[in-house]
């Protein structure tokens, strides 16, 4: 499904991410709605509307008030009681195109080491170096309810792509290459892009992901990035993006 109401709900999602920043508790569904967002099926759409955003939406209104904030008073509209109105919006669009592919994996660099379950964050080659799909790479800490943990060795690949949407043979490719690499075992790779994905790449590593083959894809187009420097602003102002 693509469309303005499509584009539209993405924008206000992005919005509410860029409002609430680092300062909201996430115990609801929000990975599941980016998820169902990329993929923009029916049923995705769906479960975006049954499942995620009410969980979602009940970490939001949670977070409307702290425990020091007066409570609400339905009688009275705030609005009249104001003395001035507020116009616009938050604004959630990146300035990608002031980033050099340099300056893209630096971003990234700064971003992934923002991250706590990623460990070990290292820059691993000059940019436009034939570094067989590796830019950067990382150790990520997998934990479960029964207080176990493991790491996983993780490769990620910048594509500053504005004008090119990331299609099939540029994943496969990439997927490709990894098998080069070695000890330890690569088991993920998070190809992350200042674009977009094409439908047809999207399908790929869906089908890829289901059969179990390695390495797991993780996709981050811009909009997830969005989400992420949103929870980060100050990423986001150091590297020339507002």
């Amino acid at each position: 499904m693509a469309g303005p109401t499509v584009e539209q709900i993405t924008s206000a999602v992005a919005e509410i991410e860029r409002l609430v920043g680092d300062a909201t508790q996430r115990l609801g569904r929000w990975s599941d709605l980016y998820r169902h967002m990329r993929f923009s099926q029916g049923h995705d759409w769906h479960d975006i509307a049954e499942f995620d955003w009410p969980s979602v939406r009940a970490d939001i209104d949670a977070a409307a008030f702290a425990d020091t904030d007066p409570l609400p008073i339905p009688d009275i509209d705030l609005g009249h009681a104001a003395s001035g109105q507020l116009t616009g919006q938050a604004t959630s669009a990146l300035a990608w195109d002031k980033l050099t592919p340099e300056g893209f994996e630096r971003l990234l660099f700064d971003l992934l080491r923002h991250i706590p379950e990623y460990q070990n964050v290292q820059w691993l080659s000059h940019t436009k170096a034939p570094d067989r799909g590796r830019d950067l790479s990382l150790d990520r800490t997998l934990n479960d309810s029964t207080g176990s943990s493991r790491n996983e060795r993780v490769i990620v690949q910048a594509k500053h792509w504005l004008k090119t949407t990331v299609n099939v043979r540029a994943v496969s490719e990439t997927v490709a290459e990894m098998k080069l690499w070695g000890p330890p075992v690569v088991r993920g790779l998070i190809i992350a892009t200042s674009g977009r994905f094409s439908s047809d790449a999207m399908k790929w590593v869906e089908d890829h992901n289901e059969r179990g083959d390695l390495p797991y894809i993780e996709m981050w187009p811009e909009n997830r990035l969005q989400v992420l420097l949103a929870r980060n602003p100050g990423l986001a102002v150091a590297h020339g993006l507002r």
